[in-house]
């Protein structure tokens, strides 16, 4: 069965969405070549000034000028990737012990309940971060249903609108599929590659990774709090000299000389504190860092979410999904909330949309 005939003015006219010159879409037949859809496997006759065409039966696009990308070991990068997780876990967890090691007896000096208490929370929130974060580094990103293509009648009408062919997975690609070289696989609604997880953020894996920078920043705010607290009560007198130093500079100093005694002040008494503390206070730098950074990453997820979007749809070329609605419906989407919970949370929005119109 040959559909080539009747195939010639669609597959000419469809393309990438792009818009072709008028002469590009009227061509005579002896202009015209045949061709083979990837996707069904009929053949068309396209003119061979279009860059791409669509096949009328099964809607596969084929680039006819694409590039023919080589098979590439990728192997090396997801053995770097889960070396590189591996040792953030060690890290993780060295910081953690390190953390408990000097703030425990701090907490026992204020009372035995005072300190179980504080122990309890941030063991739970260390299980709760590390838990999130292996689901997010370990498991599957989420790769593409496999689906029938290359031969009629096995393809029916329409069963690959608008796939592509990609060259190094050689099978079919949705447009809510990316490859990502990484990890040497399509992954369906991409969002980024996370070099700290070693894998991407995708279908399967995006939730967690959202829960993941949620509960890591409660971490480092818990973590600051508690480091803080702990070195105030063991931080080292200041001498005598030291506080005959600031009251004179509160006297008679300006600003800059005020902010330079109390520096010398504060390094000098710092000259006599513990391990404990000097583990204390990098323990505070640290996640005042790090919390910082997470939270501009989680704003970021929480804006491309309400957005109904991802990072990659957000910088494409097209703009992203045209269709996608700005909503706050997209977080009970997004982290799977049951109704008999989420039936609360839209009744402010419903009431917002109601006053506009």
């Amino acid at each position: 069965m040959d559909f080539g005939n009747s195939a010639t003015s669609s597959a000419a006219a469809a393309g990438d969405d792009v818009l072709y010159p008028e002469e590009h879409n009227v061509t005579s037949v002896s202009d015209d070549h045949e061709t083979t859809c990837w996707g069904c496997g009929l053949r068309v006759l396209v003119s061979p000034h279009v860059p791409a065409f669509k096949c009328f039966w099964c809607g596969a696009i084929t680039n006819q000028n694409g590039i023919k990308y080589e098979k590439q070991n990728f192997m090396w990068r997801r053995l770097r990737d889960r070396c590189f997780v591996s040792f953030l876990i060690v890290f993780i967890l060295l910081v953690i012990c390190g953390g408990i090691w000097a703030i425990y007896p701090v907490l026992v000096s204020c009372g035995y309940f005072y300190g179980g208490v504080n122990i309890f929370l941030i063991i739970i929130l260390s299980i709760f971060t590390l838990s999130t974060f292996s689901l997010s580094a370990f498991r599957s990103a989420g790769a593409p249903p496999n689906i029938l293509w290359g031969s009629y009648p096995a393809v029916t009408k329409g069963a690959l609108e608008n796939y592509r062919f990609c060259e190094y997975c050689a099978k079919p690609k949705s447009t809510r599929a990316h490859h990502c070289r990484s990890c040497g696989m399509c992954v369906l609604d991409m969002d980024h590659h996370c070099p700290f997880i070693g894998n991407c953020v995708g279908a399967a894996n995006h939730r967690h990774f959202v829960i993941f920078l949620i509960s890591a920043i409660i971490s480092m705010i818990y973590a600051s709090i508690m480091s803080a607290y702990a070195v105030y009560h063991i931080w080292p007198p200041l001498n005598n000299w030291q506080i005959r130093l600031l009251n004179g500079a509160f006297g008679q100093k300006l600003l800059m000389g005020l902010l330079k005694d109390i520096f010398l002040a504060v390094f000098s008494s710092m000259m006599f504190l513990p391990a404990r503390g000097l583990v204390l206070i990098y323990l505070f730098i640290a996640s005042i860092s790090i919390g910082i950074g997470l939270s501009v990453l989680l704003w970021q997820q929480l804006c491309f979410i309400y957005e109904g979007k991802t990072y990659l749809s957000h910088i494409s070329a097209s703009g992203g999904d045209s269709t996608a609605i700005k909503d706050c419906q997209n977080f009970i989407r997004f982290f799977g909330l049951p109704y008999t919970r989420a039936r609360y949370l839209p009744s402010f929005f419903n009431s917002k949309k109601r006053h506009k119109k």
